[in-house]
């Protein structure tokens, strides 16, 4: 036989000696994110797709968190962008939706949704047509951090409830310690911080009275919840009010505070920034004794298909891929969040109890109902609770802001 071209030599002898031929693949996709510190771990996850889908490659390609929305939003408009986009949830979701950017996901293309709570779904779900269009990536829970090692040189024993929560930071202040690293320098943290210490005031059925309209922020019930805030005052850092979200972490991972009210997508940023922390994640402080632990939750986001993606099928089967127990248990274990994925194994001990506690967990307001329409509930807390805090406003004030605010577009209120 005659080989008349470099290619056709290659391939003579591979043939003749046995080689293993340069790795070819069908089909390239490109997997948009924000998360740049998780490209370690999708890429071995990708490996493993490839393994099990040899024709299929997966490139991974990530974006400044602060510019991405502009950057998704400008290249599908173009009809370009990655064939996978990582997507934030909630109203997040609706504006791309909205522009048909994204392919509905359904039984007949996403079998994996069966492996979805309704909860978990709901995040990826476009209300116009109650559809899903974005596979859910994980839960997040807000809680109460512990330094355990502050509390046991100090003698003291974790806050189970408000008035043992006080009783504690008295103590833990008259010691020199900061009872409470949180701060006021970071607008989406100090909503958390609302989220995670009012919702044991709160609870299931005010979210109930306030998808129907039974309710407002007006409610008595929210007020005596932000009221207790302003109990906390006393036991944040001096300057409390410029700390941010980095320098919270840092007083509360270094031992100079005990406790942060934060998010479960920590856990693992604060176990490598300080391999000896011992730490616990708990729920915030009841309201009273015997009440059930009442941590709050959301999900952040998911997994959607370029619609002008020219590779559909191979995007729909990595999305599907993601959402199976293979790879949300290797997910879980890799990036230390919990997968919403039905089943899955979360073998940290620590996630394992953070798990635990989304048994019992209320949703995040805002995020969940209040971020579909400008202003969101979220621009409109941000923007209040520092006043608040400063006590420029009053804790009615807000209330009326945020109820007002939302009663533009949120039928519910109007009216109120």
């Amino acid at each position: 036989m005659r080989v008349t071209s470099i290619a056709g030599l290659l391939a003579a002898a591979t043939i003749a000696w046995g080689l293993s031929a340069p790795a070819t693949f069908a089909t390239d996709i490109s997997f948009w994110t924000w998360r740049q510190e998780d490209k370690a771990a999708y890429n071995e996850l990708f490996a493993d797709f490839t393994k099990e889908n040899p024709d299929i490659h997966v490139k991974f390609e990530s974006f400044p968190d602060e510019n991405y929305p502009t950057i998704v939003s400008t290249a599908l408009a173009g009809g370009k962008g990655g064939d996978v986009i990582h997507t934030h949830a909630y109203g997040w979701l609706e504006q791309f939706v909205k522009s048909g950017y994204f392919v509905k996901q359904d039984s007949s293309n996403m079998p994996s949704l069966a492996n979805m709570s309704a909860d978990a779904l709901l995040a990826g779900t476009y209300r116009g047509d109650g559809q899903v269009y974005s596979l859910p990536f994980a839960s997040q829970t807000l809680g109460l951090f512990i330094n355990k090692d502050v509390f046991e040189q100090a003698g003291l024993t974790p806050p189970k409830t408000w008035d043992e929560f006080i009783t504690v930071s008295k103590a833990l202040k008259e010691k020199g310690i900061v009872p409470l690293a949180n701060g006021l320098g970071t607008s989406w943290f100090n909503e958390m911080f609302v989220a995670a210490f009012t919702g044991p005031f709160l609870g299931q059925d005010f979210v109930s009275d306030l998808k129907t309209g039974k309710a407002t922020f007006k409610d008595p019930r929210y007020i005596a919840a932000l009221n207790k805030l302003l109990e906390l005052r006393d036991y944040m850092s001096p300057g409390f009010e410029g700390i941010d979200y980095d320098t919270a972490g840092q007083l509360f991972v270094s031992g100079r505070a005990a406790m942060l009210a934060g998010g479960s997508f920590d856990i693992a940023t604060y176990k490598s920034q300080n391999p000896q922390l011992k730490m616990d994640f708990i729920a915030p402080p009841a309201a009273k004794a015997g009440d059930i632990p009442q941590a709050t939750k959301f999900f952040d986001g998911g997994y959607a298909v370029n619609a002008a993606s020219p590779n559909k099928e191979a995007a729909l089967k990595l999305v599907a891929w993601m959402g199976t127990k293979e790879f949300g248990d290797k997910f879980t274990a890799l990036l230390g969040n919990i997968s919403p994925i039905k089943g899955v194994e979360v073998k940290d001990p620590l996630l394992a109890e953070v798990a635990k506690l989304n048994e019992t967990a209320m949703p995040h307001i805002n995020v969940v109902y209040f971020r579909f329409q400008k202003p969101t509930g979220s621009e409109l807390l941000q923007t209040d609770i520092t006043k608040m805090m400063s006590g420029s406003i009053t804790p009615e004030q807000l209330g009326a802001d945020l109820t007002n605010g939302l009663a533009k577009w949120y039928k519910p209120f109007q009216g109120k």
